[in-house]
């Protein structure tokens, strides 16, 4: 039994992603299909930045990731956050974790802000009823 498997998680808004890295060929798999046959192309390349980042780390590690929830954009950030965030403990580098500290924050401490609840008998979360004189 290997015991460097590292199983991590990532959440943006209502996504989350969850990694599990082993030892291997650098293969990443998303909800069982290969990186290079995910769409849209935009969320492929955020993907992939914590992997050129990290560099040869990356080709030693297969990972699989299971994400659901949320748009494709909050699903790409929850997984590069679980990504960077494997690679990370994987490795054991405090190096790794301060070039993807430098080149974007987020790639390491996750963005907690979430969609505000809508109040009763209103629209909008924000919004209030217009009041009427006449």
């Amino acid at each position: 039994m290997a015991t460097n498997i590292v199983h991590i998680s990532g959440q943006r808004k209502k996504a989350i992603a969850r990694a599990t890295l082993k030892p291997g060929k650098g293969i990443i798999r998303i909800n069982k299909m290969l990186l290079e046959l995910h769409k849209p192309e935009l969320a492929k390349q955020r993907i992939m930045e914590p992997l050129q980042l990290a560099g040869d780390v990356a080709n030693k590690v297969n990972i699989n990731i299971n994400v659901h929830g949320g748009g494709w954009q909050a699903q790409s950030d929850a997984t590069r956050l679980a990504i960077a965030r494997g690679l990370v403990k994987f490795s054991g580098s405090k190096d790794l974790r301060q070039t993807f500290l430098d080149y974007d924050r987020h790639l390491v401490v996750a963005d907690v802000r979430q969609v505000e609840p809508s109040k009763p008998n209103n629209s909008k979360a924000r919004a209030k009823r217009q009041k009427s004189y006449r």
